[in-house]
């Protein structure tokens, strides 16, 4: 078998992964919860002095297939708006990797030929004016999300240049920790037309050295505001000599890095 062969046992068919584990995707569970068990019986019984872990994708619809998995030595492992995975050990000692454990957050130092920085100031914050930025989304590009949020919280069209800031905090949201990518981007328009009125009361262009003296502005912000005026950061790849990586992708190089950039 290879890394991504698909094997039919019972009612299942069964993808076996790089480390000798079954996974099994919702829509090959049966639609009752009598086959559901019978079936997984006759799996747990086929597979338990050959594979390491068998995985289970559970859809919402089928949510009272999950007790009959926890009751299987089934238990949580991590779930999405649509769907439980649960995971069984059938060896010993096999290693579970963690869930995913980090949320992912984008912020843009956006410097205009003025020498003026767009700032926002949001709702729910009793801090002063901060850097747009917010979460990223599933499957969505740093440089994309860097855009999006931009433009959802100012109005304002930019362009992402360069990382210049990569943040750890813990803990966070969930009790999980947060990765916040601060990044430089050029504007592109300059005309202020907030569209997440939601959660961001007022947007502006504030000159540089200003914001840098304001008090209510922290610290961490004047910072990345500093380095983003002393260095460039690491920019996005040339995604012509990285093309044997088959699948959607971003990789930052410091600009030295003459080959790759």
């Amino acid at each position: 078998m290879n890394n991504t062969s698909v094997e039919k046992i019972g009612c299942f068919n069964t993808i076996l992964d790089p480390y000798n584990g079954l996974t099994i995707d919702s829509k090959y569970l049966p639609n009752t919860k009598d086959e559901f068990e019978l079936n997984l019986d006759f799996l747990i019984e086929e597979v338990k002095y050959k594979r390491n872990l068998i995985w289970i994708y559970i859809d919402i619809t089928k949510s009272d297939f999950i007790p009959i998995a926890t009751k299987k030595g089934f238990f949580f492992h991590s779930c999405d708006e649509d769907y439980v995975l649960v995971v069984k050990r059938i060896k010993e000692n096999a290693i579970i990797p963690t869930a995913a454990n980090h949320t992912l957050g984008v912020g843009a130092v956006v410097i205009n030929d003025k020498n003026e920085i767009l700032v926002i100031k949001e709702k729910i914050s009793n801090l002063g004016y901060k850097l747009p930025g917010g979460h990223i989304d599933n499957g969505e590009m740093i440089s994309t999300a860097l855009e999006r949020e931009v433009l959802e919280e100012t109005g304002i069209i930019v362009q992402f240049e360069s990382i210049i800031s990569l943040g750890h905090f813990y803990p966070h949201q969930f009790h999980k920790s947060n990765l916040y990518v601060l990044c430089i981007a050029s504007p592109k328009t300059s005309e202020i037309n907030i569209q997440d009125t939601q959660e961001i009361i007022d947007a502006k262009w504030v000159d540089v050295n200003k914001y840098l003296e304001d008090d209510e502005v922290l610290a961490y912000s004047k910072a990345v505001v500093f380095a983003s005026l002393e260095y460039r950061g690491f920019i996005k790849a040339n995604q012509e000599v990285l093309c044997h990586i088959k699948k959607d992708f971003e990789l930052f190089f410091p600009m030295e890095s003459k080959t790759l950039v």
